[in-house]
């Protein structure tokens, strides 16, 4: 982009101005430092030479060529060819595909480091051909088997370039287990070896205890969701681990669950016998991994399906609830799906090019719905307004708690703001085993009274939960606006 100095440059100075200048525009190159064909179009006719240098250049247009030095900077701005048309069926079957859980990304952004760890690990055990373990840890949704998975497949590879002789490898999801001793059955089966009479556990420590019977080539195995495996005498841990210390063990063993002391509260004997495992932990996902994570999947589209506003905002409140990918990824499917559901019903006027902040809005709304609120709509609509008076009642006289009588009169009279006497308030017998009808669903907490009227009410909800629960509901709404 010319600067202000080139620009004034392009002016003609009143010395070499002709006599015989006319109106026509003055045309003149940039600096010839450059290449560029930036070019001064004057938008008024020749005047008479002045000091305001300022005013000349604010009369110019500026006409960019492909290799100004802005789109150097910027980039070139989207073309129509880029747009995302939500309303062809192939292009939003790829986004929808794109976010979804089960697409295997390529490669697992922002967790280079903790793959590296667990790499390095396996390949200095591998290469002295020793037992190890692992244990991995961290929240759900922060890439944990993802990323166990690519550095399976790199050990894989990685022994094929160095001549190695490939180890097997075994991977095991204990929720899959019918009862926690059979992951013994499962690794026993890459022997193809029966039991003899032994159970697998013993066939497996006899095995790894014999040189004649130990395994030739190295072994991986993965096991994911060990927590699983925690039982009252805690054996199984205890025992699949101890498998990795026997003198002719060739397992190099690595455990997934979430709990970050497992192996301190659970295998306490591992310490005192010095083969505690050493644990790698995943942290949450942040704002700024999320983003980047979301943009990674969507980048081979071509194309911007959300608008930078909406992810940030997404990337930003999951990251601060629990960091899970797996929770930012369905909201940003349900944000799609609501752009979908728009297109579909708006009138063919209105277009969207993008999944817009109202739409991820609504989709973090509705993901981060407390579950109670789902209790508070599946109730009659009496009930609904029990819960909708008490609150105003508190709000109103700054209470924690009233009375059963007290309670049925707010309730009478939120009834009459909007029915006008024209339907008839229930009796204060069913008000009242209404009311009990909320304590037992924990909703309420009714005390003891010699009468019910008398009865001590409060809340044992958030007041913000039921508020939230009718927030959009017409009939409610109707109700706060009788009363303002």
């Amino acid at each position: 982009m010319p600067t202000l100095r080139s620009a004034s440059r392009g002016l003609q100075s009143p010395k070499k101005r002709s006599e015989s200048d006319s109106t026509t525009p003055t045309k003149k190159r940039s600096s010839p430092r450059s290449k560029e064909t930036d070019t001064l179009v004057c938008s008024s006719p020749a005047s008479p030479p002045s000091d305001d240098v300022f005013g000349k250049v604010a009369k110019c247009k500026i006409i960019s060529s492909p290799r100004s030095s802005r789109k150097r900077l910027y980039g070139d701005e989207p073309t129509q060819g880029n747009r995302w048309n939500p309303k062809d069926p192939a292009q939003m079957k790829a986004v929808k595909e794109a976010l979804h859980l089960a697409t295997v990304p390529t490669s697992v952004a922002c967790r280079v480091g903790e793959q590296n760890k667990i790499f390095d690990l396996c390949k200095e055990h591998f290469e002295k051909e020793r037992a190890a373990s692992l244990y991995v840890c961290g929240c759900p949704g922060t890439g944990k088997t993802l990323s166990l998975e690519k550095v399976k497949n790199k050990l894989l590879t990685w022994s094929k370039e160095m001549g190695y002789e490939e180890p097997d490898s075994l991977s095991i999801n204990c929720t899959s287990l019918t009862s926690t001793s059979e992951i013994f059955s499962k690794i026993l089966q890459m022997f193809k070896k029966t039991c003899n009479g032994l159970t697998p556990l013993q066939r497996l420590q006899h095995i790894f205890s014999q040189k004649q019977s130990s395994p030739r080539r190295m072994m991986l195995i993965i096991v994911d969701e060990m927590d699983y495996l925690i039982t009252r005498d805690r054996s199984v841990l205890h025992d699949l681990f101890m498998l990795t210390t026997l003198p002719f063990s060739r397992c190099i063993l690595i455990g997934i669950a979430n709990a970050i002391d497992l192996a301190d509260r659970f295998l306490p004997k591992l310490a005192s016998l010095n083969c505690k495992p050493p644990v790698i932990t995943f942290r949450a996902y942040n704002k700024d991994q999320i983003y980047e994570i979301i943009q990674e999947r969507l980048k081979g589209l071509g194309y911007d399906v959300f608008d930078a506003l909406a992810l940030e905002y997404c990337a930003r409140k999951v990251a601060a609830a629990s960091g899970d990918m797996r929770k930012a990824l369905a909201v940003c499917r349900s944000a799609v799906e609501l752009l979908e559901a728009d297109l579909r019903d708006s009138c063919e006027l209105q277009e969207f090019h993008t999944v817009t902040f109202d739409h991820m809005d609504k989709a973090l709304s509705k993901a981060f719905k407390p579950k109670i609120v789902d209790t508070i709509l599946s109730l009659p609509l009496h009930q609904q307004i029990i819960l909708y008076a008490i609150v105003n009642l508190f709000s109103q006289s700054k209470k924690s708690s009233t009375t059963v009588g007290e309670l049925n009169r707010t309730y009478n009279e939120t009834w009459r703001s909007i029915h006008r006497n024209k339907r008839t308030a229930i009796g204060a017998v069913e008000f009242t085993n209404m009311c009990q009808g909320l304590s037992d669903q924990g909703l309420l907490k009714l005390g003891q009274s010699k009468e019910e009227k008398s009865r001590r009410i409060a809340l044992t909800v958030d007041s913000s939960d039921i508020a939230y629960a009718f927030k959009g509901n017409r009939f409610f709404q109707d109700c706060k606006n009788s009363e303002e």
